[in-house]
């Protein structure tokens, strides 16, 4: 039986493994755990320690990803996209959480987490599958968003469990489908889990987005029309067109008056979601329809924040307290208070792929860059005021 695995392994890996020979380990519950003789290795954007945009790191040295568990998939990443977590993670917000997470043996080997591959957006071509993998094969045209605690997607390849991985949108170009994934399944994080919103249950509800020019909120604004809510969008004036091609039935200009002014003169809302933290919650009590179900969801919470800064015991404990103060203070308000949280999801990619086909979902693409081009991107991002995604274009589709 060991021998037969081998054959197969051998022949599955041979143009992708840089060696004469690959052997093949059976592990309870692991499935098959793959190693060459000679080290395999790839392209990537690698750190080594947190910082700013210098910790970025171009290397054609990186050890080429392996199937660990019979449930993942090796994907040859053909375009990826920069998010705020990526600018985050860089500088090392979160890093104590994450770690509690990350392969056990990445760390045990390297001796921490680095080198860290950033990324979390991927559209590309399944190249291998674990033995259990069933709903897909090589050579499928895939797109996930893989989680912030795995190795990510500035590289040739990535390793991802089937459950984070859907087939991507026939509609849409790899480049165009790179932008979505980890956006979409944020604002469906935080809509469908958070707020119990739904195709069924949109249709009539009053929804404000609160920052919705960005990657976030263009999807939120998109999700919510093509379930059929009223939706009222808060943005700057520079991002007015935008939402109106995206179908926002309201805008909001903040700049050209206080956002409270400016809310006054609307029916309040049955649900609010909040990009941009801070005084915004405030608006949970004042615009939300009391004692209806009315539910405010925000994206900025202190979880991680909390972590790094007090350590996991301590961070957890505030973190609760925080979070219980939140919500019975907003419930004896008749309000539903939440946090959203960014979870991966390829069934959940799934539906919203039939969106996207059915032209009611698309991607806002404000810049392509290529592969060399990383810490141009960053720097783009961290410049703020983003009018949709920047793209990482890992392959040409030229080529």
């Amino acid at each position: 039986m060991l021998s037969r695995m081998n054959a197969v392994c051998r022949r599955s890996f041979s143009q992708l493994c840089r060696g004469p020979s690959v052997t093949a380990e059976v592990s309870k519950g692991r499935g098959i755990h793959l190693s060459c003789r000679r080290r395999t290795v790839m392209p990537a954007w690698v750190i080594g320690k947190y910082g700013g945009n210098e910790v970025l790191r171009f290397s054609d040295n990186v050890l080429f990803p392996i199937i660990h568990y019979p449930n993942e998939v090796i994907i040859k990443v053909h375009a990826a996209s920069v998010n705020p977590i990526d600018v985050n993670m860089r500088s090392g917000y979160g890093a104590k959480s994450l770690n509690m997470s990350r392969d056990p043996l990445h760390i045990k080997t390297a001796g921490s987490e680095f080198p860290l591959i950033l990324g979390r957006d991927v559209s590309g071509t399944v190249m291998e599958c674990g033995l259990n993998v069933k709903y897909f094969k090589p050579g499928d045209q895939v797109w996930a968003a893989v989680p912030p605690w795995k190795q990510g997607t500035f590289a040739e390849f990535v390793v991802a469990s089937v459950n984070e991985v859907s087939l991507k949108p026939k509609s849409l170009s790899h480049t165009e489908a790179a932008s979505l994934p980890y956006v979409t399944l944020t604002a469906w994080a935080a809509l469908v889990n958070s707020c119990g919103l739904s195709k069924e249950k949109c249709p009539g509800k009053r929804v404000l987005i609160i920052g919705s020019s960005g990657g976030v909120g263009t999807a939120a604004v998109q999700l919510l029309k093509a379930w059929g809510a009223h939706v009222t969008a808060v943005c700057s004036g520079n991002a007015f067109n935008l939402m109106k091609d995206l179908g926002a039935d309201d805008i909001i200009d903040y700049t050209v008056e206080s956002l409270q002014e400016q809310l006054k003169t609307r029916d309040q809302f049955d649900t609010i979601l909040d990009n941009i933290g801070g005084s915004s919650e405030e608006l949970a009590l004042q615009y939300l329809k009391p004692w209806s179900g009315a539910t405010f969801v925000t994206l900025v919470t202190p979880f991680l924040y909390n972590n790094d800064q007090l350590g996991i015991a301590d961070g957890m404990m505030r973190t609760g307290v925080t979070l219980a103060s939140k919500v019975m203070k907003h419930y004896y308000k008749g309000i539903h208070y939440r946090w959203g949280f960014f979870t991966p999801s390829g069934p959940s990619l799934d539906v919203i792929g039939e969106l996207v086909d059915a032209g009611k979902i698309r991607p806002t693409i404000e810049h392509v860059f290529p592969l060399s081009d990383v810490p141009q991107a960053f720097q783009k991002l961290e410049a703020g005021h983003a009018r949709g995604k920047s793209v990482i274009q890992v392959v040409d589709p030229k080529k």
